[in-house]
C-alpha cells in the first residue's frame, strides 16, 4: 500500500509536470553515445539530470558486491553506478531496455533484460523505464519515448517539442563526431562549452582503429583511458563512432554470413571500413571479459582479415586487470608498427 506521503507526491508531479524532478542517468553501457540525447530531452522538459560520478575502484566495488559473480564486467559496472545515483537521492533513474534500432539485429540479452537485472538486484533502485524497439540508430522514434511523457505527468504538446529539440541536439553531436572528436569531446562542446577547435590533434604517422562497444573504450575504469594513451604514443585514435553510419554498411552485402548482434556487427562493419578504406596500420580490440558476442566478432575479425597485414591485437578487460599490464602492451604494440612504417619507408 502507498503512503500518503508518496500519494501527495504523485500528485505534484501530476499537477506540475517534471520540473524540479531529478532524473538519474548511469554513467555507464552506452552512455557516452546516447546522453546528449537523453540530456537534451529531460532538461528541455525542465528536469535536473544527474550524472553518476565516473567509474572508480570504490564504484565499481559496490556494483561487484552486489551482482552474481557470472555476469559480465560491465553490468556490475552499470549496478555500482546505479547504487550512486541512489545515493544522490534522484526522484528516477532512467534505465532504457534496448531491444533492437535495425530490422533483424538484436542487443545483447543483457541489453534486453536490464531492467529486470537492476531490479532483481537493487530492489530500492527507482528505474524509469521505455523500451528501445524501433528502425533508428539515434533511437528517437516518439512512440519509444512518449510512456516517458505519462510517467513524468507531461502533456503530450510539450513532450513532442521536447523531443524534437532533443533529436535536434543528437544530430549536431553526432555531426561532430563524425569530423573526428570522440564521444566524450563532443559533449564537451554541446553541453561544456567548448569548440571544435579546442580538440584539435596532430596527426601523426601511425594510425589505429580501436574497435570496443562503447563503454569498453570510454568508461576510463575499463579501458584506462587508452585513447589517452595512444595519442600521447602519438598515434592517431579512430573509433567506430567516429565513421558515418551510411559507411558501416557499405561492404556488410559482401558478406556471406550475418552477425545478428547490433554492435557485433558495427564493429565488424567498422573493422572493414578502417582497413579497405581508410588504410590502418592496426587494430585494437577492447572487450571485456565474460561477453560471449564479444568474443565471437573478436575472432571472426582476426581470422577474415589474417591475410590484410594489418596487426590486430585483444585486449581482454575484467576487474583484475591492471593498468600497467595494458600500457606494457599497447607500447609494444604501437612500436611494432611503427617499425614495420618505418622499413617500408626506408626501401
Amino acid at each position: 500500500m502507498r503512503s500518503r506521503r508518496h500519494i501527495i507526491y504523485m500528485v505534484i508531479v501530476t499537477e506540475i509536470g517534471c520540473d524540479f524532478l531529478k532524473i538519474g542517468i548511469p554513467r555507464a553501457l552506452l552512455f557516452q553515445f546516447y546522453y546528449p540525447l537523453w540530456r537534451s530531452l529531460f532538461e528541455r522538459l525542465g528536469c535536473e539530470v544527474v550524472v553518476s560520478d565516473t567509474s572508480t575502484k570504490n564504484l565499481v566495488q559496490k556494483g561487484i558486491a552486489v551482482t552474481v559473480p557470472e555476469i559480465c564486467f560491465p553490468i556490475k559496472i552499470y549496478n555500482g553506478h546505479v547504487i550512486n545515483l541512489i545515493e544522490k537521492d534522484v526522484d528516477y533513474i532512467f534505465c532504457p531496455r534496448f531491444v533492437h534500432i535495425e530490422k533483424g539485429y538484436w542487443f545483447c540479452p543483457k541489453y534486453i533484460g536490464l531492467p529486470e537485472l537492476v531490479w532483481k538486484t537493487i530492489p530500492e533502485a527507482k528505474l524509469l523505464v521505455i523500451d528501445i524497439d524501433c528502425r533508428r540508430e539515434d533511437t528517437a522514434d516518439l512512440k519509444c519515448y512518449m510512456p516517458i511523457a505519462k510517467k513524468l505527468g507531461v502533456s503530450s504538446h510539450k513532450f513532442k517539442q521536447a523531443f524534437k529539440g532533443a533529436i535536434a541536439d543528437f544530430e549536431k553531436f553526432r555531426g561532430l563526431c563524425i569530423r573526428g572528436l570522440t564521444l566524450d569531446e563532443a559533449a564537451e562542446v554541446m553541453f561544456e562549452g567548448k569548440k571544435f577547435e579546442d580538440f584539435k590533434i596532430p596527426k601523426y604517422e601511425t594510425t589505429i582503429g580501436l574497435l570496443g562497444y562503447i563503454y569498453n573504450v570510454y568508461d576510463p575504469f575499463i579501458s584506462m583511458n587508452i585513447i589517452k594513451k595512444l595519442r600521447e604514443l602519438e598515434v592517431n585514435v579512430i573509433t567506430f563512432d567516429m565513421l558515418d553510419p551510411k559507411d558501416l554498411l557499405k561492404h556488410r552485402s559482401e558478406e556471406t554470413r550475418r552477425i545478428f548482434w547490433t554492435f557485433p556487427d558495427k564493429l565488424y562493419q567498422a573493422a572493414t571500413v578502417m582497413i579497405k578504406d581508410m588504410n590502418v596500420q592496426g587494430l585494437i580490440h577492447i572487450t571485456a571479459f565474460g561477453c560471449g558476442p564479444d568474443s565471437i566478432v573478436g575472432k571472426e575479425i582476426e581470422h577474415d582479415y589474417a591475410d590484410s597485414g594489418v596487426p590486430f591485437m585483444t585486449l581482454r578487460i575484467d576487474e583484475h586487470t591492471g593498468e600497467s599490464h595494458l600500457q606494457t602492451r599497447i607500447e609494444a604494440f604501437t612500436d611494432m608498427i611503427k617499425r614495420k612504417i618505418r622499413k617500408v619507408n626506408e626501401r
